[in-house]
């Protein structure tokens, strides 16, 4: 299901042939129906996948300004056992981070075998913000693409599933929950100024994603671009897609200690 919406490697991609209202014919009760049913299957495949510690799986989680990714975070992944799943939000780096290189601090917070951690914003950052506020030379941070994927490609060899999502809104579903996060006592501290400096570099944010979901879009960590203006649809491929991978680990529980099953509790 919605395999059409992860990339092959070596696909010419421009965000614009991708439609972010598209539900795919999916109706609001049929989804959220779906996503219940995938949501307790989740938490039975954490149980197996964290029992018995042969993988970790790494979310990488990329999207504009409102885009959804604490919504997809709470909604998707709330019913995961904390004990076995972290999100980590990578801000501006610390003056240690900056004195080693930019994967430094993300491989530092790559799960553990047996382990979820989700990225809300990630080592992507660097190819994209300091690109578009040209914080770093070009021949910098173009070399950060194989980088990167070198980096991955690493982390899959070691038994980290990597599943890459863009959660693609348009520009005016943006401005919209712009005008709701300042119209709403609840959300209004979520707002930041500074987004709307961003968002006039939405035509240049645009082009940095093109460039990333078509060159780190590799056969072992291939990018999902998730139509995210309705947000139920959003919740359903990226819980699909979570499910789908981990069940085709076709994971066991471990067995017993040796004698265990002879032990008598009195």
């Amino acid at each position: 299901m919605f395999k059409h919406l992860t990339l092959s490697p070596g696909v010419n991609v421009k965000l614009k042939d991708f439609d972010p209202g598209d539900t795919h014919g999916w109706e609001e009760a049929d989804a959220k129906r779906e996503l219940e049913e995938l949501r307790e299957k989740m938490e039975k495949l954490q149980d197996v996948f964290y029992a018995s510690g042969k993988y970790a799986l790494l979310i990488v989680l990329q999207a504009m300004d409102a885009g959804g990714k604490d919504g997809t975070v709470k909604h998707v992944m709330g019913g995961f056992n904390p004990s076995g799943c972290s999100v980590i939000s990578f801000k501006a780096p610390s003056p240690e981070e900056l004195s080693h290189d930019f994967l430094w601090r993300v491989h530092k917070a790559v799960p553990p075998r047996g382990h979820i951690g989700i990225f809300n914003r990630s080592h992507y950052e660097d190819v994209l913000v300091v690109r578009v506020l040209n914080l770093v030379p070009e021949k910098v941070w173009r070399e950060r693409y194989d980088q990167i994927n070198t980096f991955e490609k690493m982390l899959c060899e070691n038994n980290v599933i990597v599943l890459k999502f863009f959660l693609h809104i348009s520009k005016k579903e943006q401005a919209d929950r712009f005008r709701d996060r300042l119209a709403d006592p609840k959300k209004i501290w979520k707002f930041n100024p500074g987004d709307l400096e961003m968002r006039e570099k939405w035509g240049d944010f645009m082009e940095a994603y093109d460039d990333v979901l078509e060159r780190c879009t590799t056969a072992h960590a291939p990018w999902t671009i998730v139509p995210a203006d309705v947000k139920w649809f959003r919740n359903l491929v990226v819980a699909r897609r979570i499910v789908e991978t981990v069940d085709a680990l076709d994971l066991k529980y471990p067995p017993p200690a040796p004698g265990v099953e002879k032990i008598e509790i009195v």
